[in-house]
């Protein structure tokens, strides 16, 4: 059938076409067609809508994405004809049915979703069948190749290369900031590209942004690295493993985490960058994604396993997880702590010995340190100011303000202070109602949006102190978060009133 476009503006793969139209070609909402460029003979296969009224009769709605390679004009006269299912569909099917996928079934399905060949709903599809059928190991490392393949590898001249990673889960958790610079300012090269918060209250990437640009390619990210020894970037600006960010999007409302894709999320990005040393914290905890040390212990095995099969050696720390790390949730409040530690702020103790055992454990591996000694050199290179000055190189090349202090940085304007509502000890920290609260108050989309924490676990406290400092860049999100807080009790001080039955409105 020949018809007529119309370009539309949508930031997607698919055609607009009207429903008498798609019944003379015999496809339904959801289905392929084949759209052909007679001017240019390339042909794109997308995703059709039905419509009875945006799309006249005779013309062909094309969304932006599709046109990029149709290059098409509005007016001009194009072909459509119905297209075939790709055979990834065939391959998930199998996965729903709880069979084995070999390398090459799941390097098709990785192929197709970074195409943008399947539609969400069958990557919906391919990510629950994961979930409820668990990838083995060699299912695993056959998707984190794919995921690999299917992206830009980066390529460094001499080894060894360095990276780490946090499976997440703990709230504050802005170790990044001290291990990066540290381990550079050893002489080591640690290209760390991050994500940006799904779930949390902020991702690396988006605590970086208040200091700098993230968004590089993957060239740009080894210029820098190559240049002043490490860069902290957004992975999804970087074409690094691009199937990972669609996966992950779809994981979302679901709040999915399949440890197969877990594995293979992390290590595809550690192979891409060209790291043959990773570091992998893996935060142990009631509130965490890794309830209790003998989960911790196999999943530290899986992912040294990964890393053999992909010739990376991988070390993994077993972090305390109940509480936060340092005081501070949220993007501005996040970096604030992490510059003046920097500066020499011998606190918060959490946040600074965490990341020396991090940056220790790196730099043992590496051999830059004899085992056991990893943590004193690592705390040499902060205290003596090498590390605050190859944080700022890194701040500079990557376009920031290299002379930035922790003083220039200012959190919302809008606050509120929690107090404790009896005397005793903080008994209880959720790390799943903090985050909430810290994201209700406008984190990490408004960066001086989170939580101060001035009582942790173990504090002893006395009536009318403070608890936590609420912040939020716009106060009807602060009213919102104030709210959420009388809710969620998200610390418990001992012998305060969890709750009054009848409520008081019903007296």
């Amino acid at each position: 059938m020949k018809l007529v476009v119309k370009n539309l503006d949508i930031a997607t793969r698919g055609v607009l076409l009207n429903r008498l139209d798609a019944r003379g070609i015999g496809v339904l909402n959801g289905d392929r067609v084949q759209v052909i460029n007679p001017k240019n003979g390339i042909s794109v296969t997308a995703f059709v809508e039905i419509t009875s009224t945006i799309a006249q009769q005779g013309t062909l709605g094309v969304y932006r994405i599709t046109n990029e390679r149709l290059n098409l004009e509005d007016g001009a006269e194009i072909e459509i004809r119905e297209a075939g299912r790709p055979a990834s569909l065939d391959f998930i099917k199998k996965k729903m049915d709880g069979g084995k996928l070999t390398k090459e079934e799941t390097l098709t399905i990785i192929k197709d979703v970074v195409r943008d060949d399947i539609s969400a709903a069958e990557l919906t599809a391919f990510i629950t069948a994961s979930y409820i059928n668990p990838l083995d190991m060699n299912e695993v490392e056959h998707l984190t190749r794919a995921m690999v393949e299917t992206g830009e590898q980066i390529k460094f001249a001499s080894r060894p290369i360095v990276d780490k990673h946090s499976i997440g889960g703990v709230p504050g958790n802005k170790i990044t900031f001290l291990v990066v610079p540290i381990i550079a300012a050893s002489g080591l090269k640690i290209p760390k590209t991050s994500s940006r918060a799904i779930t949390g209250a902020g991702g690396t990437a988006d605590l970086m942004e208040v200091l700098s640009s993230v968004e590089f390619t993957s060239g740009e990210v080894q210029q820098m690295t190559d240049k002043v020894g490490g860069c902290i970037v957004w992975g999804g600006a970087t074409n690094i493993a691009p199937a990972d960010d669609k996966i992950i999007i779809q994981e979302y409302p679901f709040k999915i985490d399949a440890r197969g894709q877990m594995l293979a999320s992390v290590m595809a990005k550690k192979f891409a960058v060209g790291a043959n040393l990773v570091v992998i914290d893996i935060p142990v905890g009631q509130n965490t994604k890794v309830p209790n040390m003998q989960e911790g212990r196999k999943l530290a095995r899986e992912f040294i396993e990964l890393g053999e099969r992909l010739g990376i050696k991988v070390e993994c720390a077993l972090t305390y997880g109940d509480i936060p790390v340092g005081h501070s949730i949220g993007p501005k409040l996040e970096i604030i702590e992490a510059l003046r530690v920097l500066e020499g702020s011998p606190d918060p103790n959490s946040f600074i010995q965490k990341s020396l055992s991090i940056a220790g454990i790196a730099l043992e591996m590496a051999g830059k340190a004899q085992r056991g000694e990893g943590v004193a050199m690592a705390q040499n290179l902060l205290t003596s100011g090498k590390a605050l000055e190859k944080m700022r190189q890194i701040i500079e090349i990557q376009g920031g303000d290299q002379k930035i202090r922790s003083s220039d940085i200012v959190p919302g304007e809008h606050q509120f202070v929690i107090k404790a509502p009896a005397s005793g000890y903080v008994i209880e920290m959720n790390n799943r109602s903090l985050i909430t609260l810290a994201r209700t108050a406008g984190a990490p989309q408004d960066p001086g949006a989170g939580i101060l924490l001035h009582a942790k676990k173990g504090k002893l406290v006395k009536v009318g102190e403070p608890l936590f400092t609420i912040f939020a860049d716009r106060n009807w999100r602060l009213q919102n978060a104030i709210e959420e807080g009388r809710r969620l009790m998200p610390i418990l001080v001992e012998g305060m009133l969890l709750d009054r039955v009848p409520p008081v409105s019903e007296l």
